[in-house]
């Protein structure tokens, strides 16, 4: 048996020692789990997991390797990966290269050998905490001083928003849609193509002025990372915004539509992370199974009196997750209804989105014509 020459120290002063993959470098980050059985490619791909150390809880990862089309980001921020057995050989026709490869590209450390099984139940039972993933000499006490004096980052959204406006046009489009980048998966672009949207992408801070200037059917508010309240400037275009035209938020989305209304969010013990997490349609009482990322929710008391009304429930702890003011023509879901890789049982949502600019066009058409 190798020698240990990496390891976690948990703010509590736990510790677990394992082998380097990926960059040979320390992080201190916040720590998370996610149940998914596959798609760690698109895990450490995806925006929303920026400064997070992410366990893994399904053992073998590496398996097939990465293949460049499947990403869900050009940037790839997760802070670390924790995994139970790594393989450097994967076996696969498609790959292009080695997960280890790519976190050492982006000078993101991975560690594993560690017994994944036990750390998430501390992450379930204690929460999510600060974890400083070091190399094997460094003592506790030097680790714990280290997370210490390591300040908590509140620029997530910024890092990883768009910097200009981008567009992705699709053929023989119906709608012209706005796609505030808060940190979007690509698969949000793609349906949203599918379903017959030409979509101009723009940065986080893009004022309402510059949004009402580009004339869309729609706007689309997208995931991220962190906390909703860290971005302000998303909320107060968004407010200037209500009723104007259909709006549809995903995860973080959800979140800053709900406080643009009024209502408030909290941060969960442990968030919702995998793809095997149960929803209830209040309305129709059909349930669906969902992919999740989050570390934040909607507070169920606070929706009363925003004109908002709970469309969607988790059946596991009762979370909000979903929202929706029908005269606004506005919707929003915690969960991915674009998955990737995940269930498909939310893609329905996309379909709404769709009616809801249909009957905005009608609208502007026929107000068009009385102004004739």
């Amino acid at each position: 048996m190798k020698d240990y020459n990496k390891k976690i120290i948990l703010e509590d002063g736990t510790e677990y020692l394992g082998y380097s993959f990926g960059a040979d470098t320390e992080a201190v980050c916040e720590i998370v789990f996610n149940t998914s059985m596959a798609g760690y490619q698109e895990i450490v791909t995806d925006p929303s997991y920026t400064y997070q150390a992410v366990v893994m809880s399904y053992p073998l990862i590496g398996n097939y390797g990465i293949t460049d089309e499947d990403s869900e980001s050009r940037i790839v921020s997760v802070g670390a990966l924790i995994v139970r057995d790594y393989n450097d050989e994967p076996s696969n026709f498609r790959f292009t290269k080695t997960l280890s490869e790519l976190l050492s590209e982006n000078g993101i450390p991975g560690i594993y050998g560690i017994d994944t099984r036990k750390l998430v139940r501390s992450i379930r039972d204690l929460g999510s905490r600060r974890v400083l993933i070091t190399g094997v000499e460094t003592g506790i006490s030097e680790g714990l001083k280290i997370i210490a004096e390591t300040p908590v980052k509140r620029d997530a959204v910024s890092q990883v928003s768009s910097k200009k406006r981008w567009y992705a046009r699709t053929a023989n489009p119906r709608y012209s849609v706005v796609a505030i980048d808060c940190g979007m998966k690509m698969n949000i672009v793609r349906m949203l193509n599918r379903s017959g949207c030409n979509v101009t992408v723009v940065p986080y801070n893009t004022s309402y002025e510059d949004i009402l200037s580009i004339n869309p059917d729609g706007l689309f508010i997208s995931n991220g990372p962190g906390d909703p309240e860290d971005v302000p400037e998303v909320i107060e275009a968004l407010k200037k915004l209500h009723g104007r035209m259909p709006m549809f938020g995903i995860c973080l989305g959800h979140q800053l539509l709900a406080l643009s209304y009024g209502a408030k969010t909290y941060k969960l013990k442990f968030g919702h992370r995998g793809g095997n997490h149960p929803v209830q349609d209040i309305r129709t009482g059909r349930i669906e199974m969902t992919s999740q990322n989050h570390s934040y929710a909607v507070d169920m008391d606070s929706v009363e009196g925003t004109g908002l009304e709970v469309s969607h429930i988790n059946l596991l702890d009762r979370t909000v997750e979903g929202l929706e003011k029908r005269e606004d023509r506005v919707f929003s879901v915690q969960y991915h209804p674009e998955s990737a890789p995940g269930p498909q049982d939310s893609t329905y949502l996309f379909k709404r989105f769709t009616d809801y600019m249909d009957e905005y066009k009608k609208l502007k058409d026929v107000e068009g014509m009385e102004n004739a």
